[in-house]
């Protein structure tokens, strides 16, 4: 049975302070072993987000672009990637029926 990568999972944290991250989840997102993420707070959690590949990169420097235009792709890719996650928090909250 394939375990789904919306559930909460817990993970054990080593000594030195390192977790590993559910193969489920380093698949669905793309991030390679050895790799690299972001680790930040944001609204009292930890964010664990994949650092975009070069691939990923690839040409949002090329070509002319208006001031400012990569950073305000790059905040929209974050906006979609918070508003995934307040979803996931709506499914994971108790509902108020029960």
């Amino acid at each position: 049975m394939a375990s789904s990568t919306n559930e909460p999972r817990v993970v054990r944290v080593s000594q030195k302070g390192q977790a590993t991250i559910p193969k489920g989840l380093r698949e669905k997102f793309g991030i390679e072993t050895p790799g690299e993420v972001f680790v930040y707070e944001e609204r009292g959690r930890i964010i664990i987000e994949p650092v975009p590949s070069p691939d990923e990169l690839h040409g949002i420097h090329a070509g002319e672009h208006e001031r400012g235009e990569v950073l305000e792709r790059v905040r929209e890719w974050k906006d979609e990637e918070k508003r995934q996650e307040e979803e996931r928090v709506e499914r994971l909250r108790p509902s108020e029926d029960a």
